[in-house]
């Protein structure tokens, strides 16, 4: 196995633990919170930070000073890459900590707002909860310096291929948010659901502080020290210019994201977490086969649009997406037939009860149906950025943040947070679309029309898969009482099960890329 394959399987079996103790976070956060107003607040509090943190720290931010620090060390060796470490650190300093004393007045100003608009005809409860998500931000906040800084030490551990420290960095904080607040629930620290929270929000500026002092101290262990150097170096400008596009386009995104958060939040109490399990559960499969599909699929496509090579592009962009419906297909189908258990399982226990699980199957169901589009524009995505197109990708944002906006306003009042969620999915449709669209204008083979048969073969599949699940489940639920370690069981059985009738059926109708398919996945499990 060669040292690229094994770093892949580093990082990947470190984002498998990220995700499943994320999902214990949850877990813990409803048991004690259920799906309150206090746990919507801590999600629309935290959405802020969090926000800021994906457009200033890793994904712009890495993108644009990953290749840019390889530039110098190979024109400057270490010392030079060092400076530059050193440069942005600096100046990130001081941007995100602007951004974040801006931020702070400005929620506190908005609090203060808040409080006199309820004399203008705001509910109270809704007054309450902007006010009370308002106070918990300004709280949460400076947890943006530590992931920005962050960001940047791990990019520059991944350009001296160090990659463990990187890919632990959410781990510190789900290990914090965990430890924190466990702590203070079984210790006695607190003896009201406020002062939990403080304890929950403490944990997460914690994990921040961890997300940046470890991947510091490796980067120091490699010869790194720290200083501050406000230099506008050739190689800082040509930093900012490449992040100009991609933060311009995430920016849309996450305000998007925060728009959908604060509409959710004026809806009822529930509405937020409910919306951020479904979208946690979600985004499992995204996240544990993404890393693969992005893996395998990208660098191809990233050297054949570098060559002028369209017709291998194209093979490579039809060999991704073969793929992302090939596991993301299922996965939806899988969420939506055991929806119940799944949701009875992970969440149902402390101050989450069966009035939640049934408040959140729905909105679950309405994701699953948009597993595949998000994970569809996901891929093709890069497949503009792979061609220096970023002028389409700000465009599709644009037009998915005004369709989710207008169709969540339009349909909260009706269907409340299922209308939220169904919003958001038709608003990723249209995004899919319009850059399905406009990709294949440039190349035949980039047609979504070369898949149609493989998605035949996927539906047909599916389908019977969904069908013997169902079925499954049914039969199982007349034969094994309703509690935990039966749920468990007999989701085990059944998705062993599912998966391996999907798979054979796809098998015995020869779906195209099979053996790709197969050898993926052989490397990825050794």
């Amino acid at each position: 196995m060669s040292k690229n394959l094994k770093n892949i399987g580093v990082v990947s079996a470190l984002t498998m633990v990220s995700r499943v103790l994320g999902l214990g976070r949850d877990m813990l956060v409803t048991a004690i919170f259920g799906t309150s107003a206090l746990a919507s607040i801590f999600y629309t509090a935290f959405t802020l930070p969090n926000l800021f943190r994906r457009l200033l720290g890793e994904g712009a931010l890495t993108a644009a000073l990953v290749p840019t620090l390889q530039e110098e060390l190979k024109a400057k060796a270490r010392t030079g890459a060092f400076e530059l470490v050193n440069q942005v650190s600096s100046w990130l300093l001081v941007v995100t900590g602007g951004i974040v004393a801006v931020a702070m007045f400005t929620l506190a100003w908005a609090d203060e707002l808040t409080a006199r608009a309820r004399g203008w005809g705001l509910a109270a409860d809704t007054a309450w909860r902007l006010a009370e998500s308002a106070d918990f931000a300004i709280f949460l906040f400076p947890y943006l310096v530590f992931v920005c800084l962050a960001a940047a030490f791990s990019a520059a551990l991944q350009t001296l291929q160090r990659f463990v420290e990187p890919a632990l960095s959410p781990i510190w904080l789900n290990l914090a948010m965990i430890g924190l607040l466990g702590g203070a629930y079984w210790g006695g620290w607190a003896d009201r659901n406020e002062g939990l929270m403080l304890w929950l929000c403490s944990g997460a500026l914690l994990g921040g502080f961890l997300q940046m002092a470890v991947p510091a101290a490796a980067l120091m262990r490699e010869g790194w020290r720290p200083r501050l150097d406000f230099q506008r170096s050739a190689p800082l400008r040509q930093i900012l210019a490449l992040m100009g596009p991609t933060v311009f386009g995430s920016a849309i995104y996450l305000v998007n994201m925060a728009v959908a958060r604060l509409v959710g939040l004026s809806l009822n109490d529930s509405a937020v977490a409910v919306l951020n399990l479904a979208t946690r559960l979600m985004e499992l499969p995204i996240g544990v086969f993404a890393v693969a599909i992005s893996t395998v699929v990208f660098p191809l496509i990233a050297k054949y649009a570098a060559a002028g090579d369209g017709t291998r592009l194209a093979e490579a962009y039809q060999k991704g997406m073969r793929l992302i419906l090939v596991i993301n297909v299922p996965a939806a189908i899988g969420l939506t037939v055991l929806a119940v258990p799944i949701v009875r399982l992970l969440f149902e226990r402390g101050a989450f009860g069966a009035r939640d699980t049934a408040m959140m199957v729905p909105v679950l169901a309405v994701y699953a149906v948009g597993l595949p589009f998000f994970a569809f524009v996901n891929l093709i995505l890069r497949a503009f950025y792979a061609r220096k197109d970023t002028a389409t990708p700000v465009r599709a944002a644009w037009l998915s943040f005004v369709v989710n906006l207008g169709l969540s306003l339009a349909l909260m009042e009706w269907l409340g947070t299922v209308g939220l969620a169904i919003a958001g999915n038709i608003a990723v449709v249209a995004q899919a679309a319009y850059l399905q669209r406009r990709l294949a204008a440039g190349h035949k083979g980039l047609r979504f029309s070369h898949l149609w048969g493989d998605l035949g073969k996927i539906a047909v599949a599916g389908a019977a898969m969904g069908g013997l699940v169902a079925g499954g489940w049914w039969a199982w639920t007349r034969m094994v009482p309703s509690t935990a370690w039966g749920d468990a069981t007999g989701l085990v059985v059944l998705i062993g099960l599912g998966a391996g009738s999907y798979a054979g059926m796809l098998w015995a109708m020869r779906i195209k890329g099979r053996e790709e398919i197969a050898a993926m996945w052989e490397k990825f499990r050794t």
